[in-house]
């Protein structure tokens, strides 16, 4: 297994810290002792705590969008592709319980902070590569009719919601548990019928 770069060590130290002590009360004096990183090493790669949220937050979203690349290149349907959304999504917050959560409870951050910009621009080149992907499903009529910028919501809701309980320990059942039902309301959500 390739050895993580300093960067990656920080940001998943910063990880740790945000997920130990909540964002705010995090410092940077943590972050650097809890990755073993100079002082010059943190502030080279990223400058300043906000950047480091902002960095953390992209990391975790690109995670994310490359599961969607590597199953696009291989579903073979529309329902392959609808479900792909859902249980990558599944298999990402499974994997990744505390960078979901930070994900979740960052985005407004983000979004208002000096990495906005590329968040928005990142988030219209993925869903630009989703609409793409399934583009040729809709001219077929495979999908109900409905607006392109609804079809996410309509997806993805649901799993979102209850990965969102999840996270937040107010479900009994496990995600991954609902991996093949979440998949299957998917699909019989915007399916022509």
């Amino acid at each position: 297994m390739a050895r993580r770069s300093r960067k990656d060590e920080i940001l998943q130290a910063a990880l740790a810290c945000f997920t130990e002590y909540g964002v705010d009360a995090t410092t940077i004096e943590m972050i650097r002792d809890r990755s073993g990183a100079s002082i010059g090493s943190l502030y080279h790669h990223f400058g300043n705590k906000e950047r480091i949220i902002g960095a953390l937050y992209l990391a975790g979203t690109s995670e994310y969008a490359a599961l969607l690349d590597q199953g696009f290149a291989s579903a073979d349907s529309a329902e392959a592709c609808v479900r792909l959304l859902v249980t990558s999504y599944i298999d990402w917050v499974v994997a990744n319980p505390d960078w979901a959560r930070f994900v979740l409870h960052s985005r407004g951050r983000v979004e208002a902070g000096e990495r906005g910009d590329e968040l928005r621009e990142a988030n219209r080149v993925h869903f630009q590569r989703i609409l793409e992907a399934l583009s040729g499903y809709r001219e077929e009529g495979v999908f109900k009719a409905m607006p392109a910028d609804c079809f996410a919501s309509v997806v993805i809701g649901p799993t979102h919601d209850f990965a969102r309980n999840w996270l937040a320990g107010r479900t009994q059942t496990q995600l991954a548990d609902c991996r093949e039902l979440l998949a299957s309301v998917a699909w019989e959500s915007v399916r022509a019928q």
